[in-house]
């Protein structure tokens, strides 16, 4: 898999020279004829236009693939200095690169070069403790400003894993041209896929193929949209000789099972327990009752230990390969396949079958089904073969293996029963030998996802309040709870509890915190004291009124905007509240809002007011469902969250008896 970044590249600029430096450097040809292109008028946020963006690829008879890199982009904006930089990506044992050059040009022409005394070379992933992955970078930000074009050149070449390579026609900024070309040896052939755009076709002249697209506008970023990779224009290349004779060197897949073949090469030596892996996996099991029970036992143990990625002999194969079970639980740490393979590992040791499965976090939607490749997964969980007296939403029923209970060992938040947002839906490869496929993965239904408030307010006749929270949340809720809370130092999280409570009630003061992380189950409670000292409004000493809505909801979305580009993604979870309010002395309830019910194929709302026994009950309580919204239809979407803020601000008004 190249693992470079093609689609990254930044913009700088020349500070002014004072007179008695040397005279300008010289800039090629093809970066003077991009500097003198006229570009669009964007938007004021659009911080660059990217002139140029190719890579030329030349592939030889035996497998070894040469890169070649140009890159223009021009500053709009101060903001946009941030993409003065150029950055490639190589591997140490299976890759090099040969040359690195960047140029600015002022608009008065001026050209400041920079060359290997300016280049960085660093390891790719600054967490990991060793990895073959490094990364050249020139940075010029700090020579940035409006106006400027810079540009750079990259020649590297490479030995890889697969016959299969992609390209990203553009990040966010506006580009005006990409080219991917390939140069095959004569027999050769390739086919493409293109991913978020029509089908682009290649231009074929002999051996040589080339993608092209032109004048791409920016890609916008909006709250809660699709991520880029569902968004920006990519192809995937497959490539191989015409005869048997493809893949002597690398690998082309044709579906996804022979993927499940490979992968299963690699995995399942590494998942044999030794006597070590049994001791540790019967000692965390000996008072477990069920089987649901031993595997939380062994799942919380591996989720604790140290995530550290130590990458090494990729070329070959071993950036798939996890360590053995045996080398993880002695060193006590390791990335995502190795937590995986270890847990799987020690549920074999006690009789349960498990089985790796491949997916990509971050994006729900970014593997596709139509492209069968390793090089589309970036992290690796485990499904867990169960019997039926085990029931979670993370079960899943493989036509082949079974009952399959989802997990991802390396989340330390997210417990059995229970997947991160970013992986629930999306297309995962479950790695199975000739049984494995490409499945779903499950999606939470609301109510796995639930945040239960209760508070008891006491209002005073002036329009203090003292209030009791106390809250209760389960599933993904829980993990965002949780992940705060083991997170923050004590005043840190303190003072995000004072944030969350002061949007509401203004000047409010903390006087208890209380949380209770229940991580086995996946709950989490909280209990928070509050007091503030003007939060009703007394009006002509006759009128109070407030809102009993006091703090808000842990999850909002902010719809503000007119119009929308990109669809609307939602997640799911529920939350409920009641709020008491002991009305005071002397005080009757003289206006209440009208109750709201809402109804949509996305989600529902509603509020009620009741006063009895002296206290105002507001119940408030909203349902999301996870989907994806077209943009076409915001404005539906748009109107129901506007409806949900106006009913959460809409005052009780309490008037002298």
């Amino acid at each position: 898999m190249r693992k470079s970044i093609l689609s990254i590249c930044f913009v700088l600029l020349l500070t002014a020279a004072p007179a008695a430096v040397a005279a300008a450097d010289e800039a090629p040809a093809w970066l003077h004829q991009a500097a003198a292109i006229k570009v669009p008028t964007y938007d004021k946020e659009v911080p660059a236009v990217v002139l140029r963006n190719e890579q030329a690829v030349t592939v030889s008879e035996e497998g070894r693939v040469n890169y070649v890199t140009t890159y223009a982009v021009r500053i709009l904006t101060r903001d946009g200095r941030a993409y003065a930089e150029a950055v490639e990506v190589y591997l140490t044992k299976a890759g090099k690169i040969r040359e690195m050059t960047a140029w600015l040009i002022r608009p008065n022409g001026f050209v400041k070069k920079y060359d290997k005394n300016e280049t960085v070379d660093r390891i790719s992933e600054p967490n990991d403790i060793y990895d073959e992955y490094r990364v050249k970078i020139i940075d010029a930000s700090d020579d940035a400003d409006v106006g400027v074009v810079f540009g750079y050149t990259a020649a590297s070449e490479e030995r890889p894993l697969f016959n299969q390579d992609v390209w990203r026609f553009q990040g966010r900024l506006p580009t005006l041209q990409s080219r991917y070309s390939l140069t095959l040896p004569s027999g050769w052939r390739a086919s493409s896929m293109t991913f978020n755009h029509e089908k682009v076709e290649p231009t074929i002249s002999g051996s040589t193929y080339a993608w092209e697209l032109l004048n791409l506008p920016p890609i916008k970023p909006e709250v809660s949209s699709p991520k880029l990779s569902n968004l920006a224009p990519r192809i995937a290349v497959n490539y191989a000789r015409g005869d048997t004779g493809a893949g002597a060197t690398a690998k082309t897949f044709e579906d996804w099972r022979q993927v499940s073949r490979w992968a299963s090469d690699l995995h399942d030596p590494q998942a044999v327990p030794d006597e070590s892996v049994t001791a540790k996996a019967r000692e965390l099991t000996v008072s477990s009752k069920t089987d649901l029970d031993r595997i939380r036992a062994i799942a919380h143990f591996v989720q604790r230990l140290q995530y550290i990625s130590i990458d090494i002999g990729i070329g070959k194969g071993n950036g798939y390969r996890p360590h053995a079970a045996a080398q993880v639980l002695a060193k006590a740490y390791g990335d995502c396949k190795d937590k995986a393979n270890l847990m799987r590992s020690m549920l074999r040791a006690i009789n349960i079958t498990a089985y790796p499965i491949v997916i990509y976090s971050g994006d729900p939607t970014y593997v596709r089904e139509e492209w069968a490749s390793p090089s589309q997964f970036n992290h690796c969980i485990i499904g867990i073969k169960v019997g039926d007296e085990i029931q979670a939403a993370t079960v899943i029923v493989h036509p082949v293996l079974g009952r399959l209970l989802i997990f991802d060992a390396t989340d330390e938040h997210t417990t059995v029963g229970d997947l991160p947002d970013e992986e629930q839906g999306s297309f995962a490869l479950i790695v199975a030998g000739d049984s494995g496929s490409l499945v779903r993965m499950p999606t939470m239904p609301p109510e796995s996802s639930q945040l239960e408030r209760q508070a008891e307010v006491e209002l005073s006749p002036l329009g203090a309040i003292t209030a009791k929270l106390k809250e209760q949340s389960t599933g993904q809720t829980a993990v965002s709870q949780r992940r705060a809370f083991r997170g923050l130092s004590s005043s840190g999280y303190k003072q995000m509890l004072e944030a969350w409570v002061t949007r509401g009630a203004t000047s409010a003061l903390i006087s208890r915190i209380e949380p209770v992380d229940n991580s086995v189950e996946g709950h989490f409670g909280l209990d928070v004291d509050f007091s503030a000292a003007q939060y009703g409004q007394l009006m002509q000493n006759r009128l109070l009124v407030f809102n009993p809505a006091i703090v808000s909801r842990r999850e909002a979305l902010f719809l503000t905007e007119a119009k929308r580009e990109h669809p609307i993604v939602l997640d799911s979870h529920t939350f409920t509240e009641v709020v008491r309010v002991k009305l005071p002395a002397g005080f009757e309830v003289d206006e209440m809002p009208d109750a709201v019910k809402l109804d949509t194929p996305f989600g529902s709302y509603k509020t009620s007011y009741e006063v009895k026994n002296g206290q105002l009950v507001f119940t408030r309580a909203l349902t999301q469902r996870a989907t994806t919204i077209p943009a076409a239809q915001y404005q539906a979407i748009r109107s129901f969250f506007e409806r949900i803020r106006a009913a959460e601000q809409a005052p009780v008004v309490l008037a002298r008896k």
